[in-house]
């Protein structure tokens, strides 16, 4: 069945794009959702007459679109979940949940539908997802989940002053002129010391 889409639908196409889909994929999800109509002869004819429009309209989300992508592509977004000992979470991270977390940490808006995620995300730590803005236009981030509680602990590890190691001072070797002038001195005491005892012996 021949529809009109009247707004991006994934893997499909975009507004205004005329598409081949399954009669039931049509009647039961496209049309009532108001996402496509049918491809008739007057709402064809209707598009001819809206695909300036529809164009110019594109061309402005694509070009928003690649501004939330750079926004996005390689930042990290922690999102907070219960876990076992061995870092395995009880339930998962949903692409619900990572938008939200996007829109909060980042201030950016995109559709958890058109996020590709692969396995579900069970455990803790760094997990590659890619988010898919409009159309061709995509932004990679990476999704860092940890237990509830250490986004907090990360934060205060980062914010608190680094611990300042004294070094301990190193003894130098006093300079040639100081060890001459104390030898000197020693060896004047040593002769005095001399002296004074043949006085001695002379005088008994």
């Amino acid at each position: 069945m021949k529809v009109i889409l009247t707004q991006e639908v994934k893997g499909k196409g975009h507004e205004g794009d005329v598409v081949e889909v399954a009669r039931g994929y049509a009647v039961n999800y496209l049309l009532p959702r108001k996402m496509a109509i049918s491809a008739t002869v007057g709402n064809l004819k209707q598009l001819e007459a809206r695909t300036s429009n529809i164009r110019k309209r594109n061309d402005a989300r694509r070009t928003d679109a690649e501004g939330v992508a750079a926004a996005l592509n390689g930042k990290t977004i922690v999102i907070e979940r219960k876990a076992g000992d061995e870092g395995k979470l009880f339930g998962s991270v949903t692409s619900l949940m990572i938008e939200e977390a996007i829109a909060a940490q980042l201030e950016r808006d995109v559709d958890h539908r058109k996020m590709e995620i692969g396995r579900a995300i069970k455990t803790t730590g760094d997990h590659p997802v890619v988010v898919s803005v409009f159309g061709d236009v995509k932004a990679e981030i990476v999704v860092r989940v940890v237990p509830e509680g250490g986004a907090a602990q990360a934060a205060a590890a980062a914010a608190a002053p680094a611990e300042v190691v004294e070094e301990p001072e190193i003894e130098t070797e006093a300079p040639a002129e100081e060890i001459e002038a104390h030898v000197e001195t020693e060896s004047d005491e040593v002769e005095a010391e001399e002296v004074e005892a043949e006085v001695e012996e002379a005088a008994e």
